[in-house]
């Protein structure tokens, strides 16, 4: 089993539809690439941990590769708007990829270069290794609680 990491908006809509790809085992949401070990939803959301919100895929390259997770992931959310998807804005919901070793640093890099020729050198999305991950374990039930 292998994982990847990613951050492409807000994380509810990216980790269903990762979770539905055939090879993926497992997805959670969590914040990566910040400057503490752990934090909160409300600390992200004040832009001062410089977290993304991502997915962390687990799944299974015999039945899906790294670089069509990547694919995937250009596919479902606009690369090319910074610090944004749709109606969220801020730090938090930029597009970047997180890579655990030097192979998908490789794959992620290729990737990237094919799709800025598709949108036209118009690609923000950053590739960075992982750093500081931990998962949005509280979230769930602390957004619950404040919407009902």
């Amino acid at each position: 089993m292998e994982i990847a990491i990613i951050a492409c908006g807000c994380f509810w809509g990216p980790e269903i539809k990762f979770s539905k790809l055939e090879g993926v085992l497992k997805t959670e949401v969590g914040y990566c690439g910040g400057n503490n070990e752990k934090t909160s939803y409300e600390e992200v959301c004040s832009g001062t941990t410089n977290h993304a919100e991502v997915v962390r895929i687990t799944f299974d390259p015999k039945m899906i590769t790294y670089e069509n997770i990547l694919n995937f992931f250009f596919d479902i959310h606009d690369p090319t708007t910074l610090n944004a998807q749709g109606p969220d804005i801020g730090t938090q919901y930029r597009s970047e990829i997180f890579y655990i070793n030097e192979k998908q640093k490789i794959i992620a890099d290729k990737v990237l270069s094919e799709k800025n020729i598709k949108f036209s050198g118009k690609i923000v999305t950053k590739i960075s290794p992982v750093k500081n991950y931990c998962t949005a374990e509280n979230y769930h039930q602390k957004y619950l609680e404040k919407r009902f």
